[in-house]
Formats: structure tokens, C-alpha cells, sequence
């Protein structure tokens, strides 16, 4: 008797289950942990569907970096009164608008044609001009470029929201980021051993992203969990908001794209183009800034505004 079915159907019921745990739960902390499993458990279903791209990134990103966000937001929430916490009936609303969105792409995919339309035989036809073997990797650097600079742009955005919400005294300084540590507790053991195998393993999928699953921003998401560990641990203070070359280090992945994209006009006669013999080594330099200024990017998010003129 063939049991993957029951499993793919346990696995989808449990998924849906933490689903509503993490919008109904009464608190805040089981919520976010909850959340992170759910992360965790849609990498495994992206897995199954054999997408590891997108399984590492939802494991980094979705289950791992927003994870610590949302538990920052947790330990900053403890100071507010009890009657902010949000009520029962904006978490349902919460909820049915989860459950709207979700039935509207399940319409969306049951109604497309069969076979769905797609370009993937002509992206694939042309992936060997791109010098790339990781097919996910040459559409969003060289078909979807201008998109994946674009998602980068937001993302520093979204960084300067955050540090938007900083009195104004406080700006240019450095962010409120301390907790208390056990001089020699098990926390800095984990980060004395993790840090510089997580860090390895973060430049390892950067670097395998061309040819393989990986890619810039994997690595550069479990290159920032390593420095969360860091800064958890008190091996790191984070730097001064105003510090130059962490503003460098933020803006050096559009900086990259934006200095090849009008290259493109030189070299190729259009924008974001690359010449045929090239594109391999230009790309893997974008993403070499791009996986620097992902990973102070998504750090900065966690650590906040400035708190303190220091």
C-alpha cells in the first residue's frame, strides 16, 4: 500500500492547523514559534514539489530571519498595556482574509489551462547563452533582472521604514539591541561553534546558486541568522546606524546592478543586458554584493531603529 498520500495529507492538515494557531493563539510568543514551524513545514512541502530554491529561502527567510523579527517585535511589545493586544475578532478577520487570499489562487491555479501556459522551454533554450546551470538563478539575473533589483529596493525600503519609527535625537545612532547574557552560558558556546560553520555554509549556497539550489538570497539570509546569533550572544554590538560602511554595505547590491544595468547600453545595447560571453562572471559579482547587503539588510531589520547616540 503506497502511504505517501496519507502522508502529503497529514503534512497539509498539520500546515493548516499552524496556520490558525499562529493567527487565533492568545499568545504572542507560542504564536510567532508556531509561525516558524509553519515556515519550516512549507520548505519541506516545497521540497516534495521538487523547488529546493524556493524551500531554502522560505526556510531562511520565511521560518528563520522573519521568525526572529517577529520575536524582536515580541520583546519590544512587553512594554505596552494589556488592552493593545489585538482582539479575537481581528485575528478571525486576520484569519478569513488568509482563508480569502488562499482560495483565490486555489481558483486562480484550478482555472488555468492544460497544459498551463509557460516559457520554460524557451528559457531553457536559452540558459546556456547566461553560462548558468541553476535555471531559477538565470531567470531572475538575467530574464527578471530589473524585478529581482526592484525586490531589493524594497527590501532596503523597508529597512528605512524601520528606522523611520526612531526619535529623532537618536538618529545616526546605534540600535537598543542588548539582552542578558551568562558569561560563558550555552548561548555563547552555540555561537562560538555555529557562527563560523553557518557562515561557511551561507557563502557556500551564494557560491553554488549558479549551477545549483542556492543563490544569493539563501546565503545571505542564514549568513544574517549567523549574525542575530552574534548579536543574541553578545559577540557583536550592532553597528551605528549612521556608520558608512554599513550604509555602503546596504545599498552595494543596487549599486552593483544599477552600474551593470547601464553597462548593459555599452556592451549588450540595452538595459540590464549582458554580453553572451560575460554574463556568467558579471552575475556572480552582482550577487556578491547582493549577498553583502542582503544579509546587513535583513540583520538591521531585526535590530531596529536607534536608540542612543553612541
Amino acid at each position: 500500500m503506497n502511504s505517501a498520500p496519507i502522508l502529503f495529507l497529514t503534512l497539509a492538515a498539520l500546515i493548516v492547523v499552524l496556520a490558525g494557531f499562529a493567527v487565533l493563539g492568545r499568545r504572542q510568543f507560542a504564536s510567532v514559534i508556531g509561525f516558524v514551524a509553519f515556515g519550516l513545514l512549507l520548505a519541506l512541502v516545497w521540497m516534495i514539489l521538487s523547488a529546493p530554491d524556493v524551500a531554502l529561502t522560505e526556510a531562511a527567510v520565511g521560518g528563520g530571519v522573519t521568525g526572529a523579527l517577529l520575536l524582536g517585535a515580541c520583546a519590544r511589545w512587553r512594554g505596552y498595556a494589556s488592552d493593545t493586544q489585538p482582539s479575537v475578532s481581528t485575528r478571525v478577520v486576520a484569519a478569513g482574509l488568509c482563508a480569502a487570499v488562499s482560495a483565490g489562487l486555489i481558483v486562480v491555479v484550478l482555472s488555468l489551462p492544460s497544459p498551463a501556459p509557460t516559457l520554460a522551454p524557451a528559457a531553457r533554450e536559452s540558459l546556456l547563452a547566461t553560462g548558468m546551470g541553476n535555471a531559477v538563478t538565470a531567470v531572475l539575473m538575467a530574464y527578471r533582472a530589473l524585478d529581482t533589483m526592484l525586490e531589493k529596493v524594497v527590501l532596503l525600503l523597508a529597512l528605512v521604514a524601520v528606522w523611520s519609527l526612531g526619535r529623532d535625537s537618536s538618529w545616526g545612532g546605534r540600535p537598543d539591541f542588548s539582552f542578558p547574557i551568562e558569561k560563558n552560558g550555552p548561548l555563547i558556546f552555540l555561537a562560538k561553534v555555529l557562527i563560523p560553520v553557518g557562515t561557511l555554509v551561507g557563502i557556500n549556497l551564494f557560491w553554488v546558486g549558479a549551477d545549483k539550489p542556492g543563490g544569493a538570497f539563501a546565503g545571505g539570509a542564514l549568513i544574517a541568522a549567523m549574525g542575530l546569533l552574534a548579536l543574541f550572544a553578545g559577540v557583536l554590538r550592532p553597528p551605528s546606524i549612521g556608520n558608512f560602511r554599513l550604509r555602503f554595505a546596504l545599498v552595494a547590491g543596487i549599486v552593483a546592478f544599477l552600474l551593470v544595468g547601464f553597462l548593459g547600453f555599452v556592451w549588450a545595447d540595452d538595459f540590464l543586458a549582458y554580453p553572451h560571453d560575460m554574463a556568467k562572471p558579471i552575475i556572480v559579482v552582482i550577487e556578491v554584493a547582493m549577498t553583502l547587503s542582503i544579509a546587513f539588510t535583513l540583520v538591521m531589520l531585526v535590530v531596529g531603529p536607534a536608540g542612543r547616540k553612541s
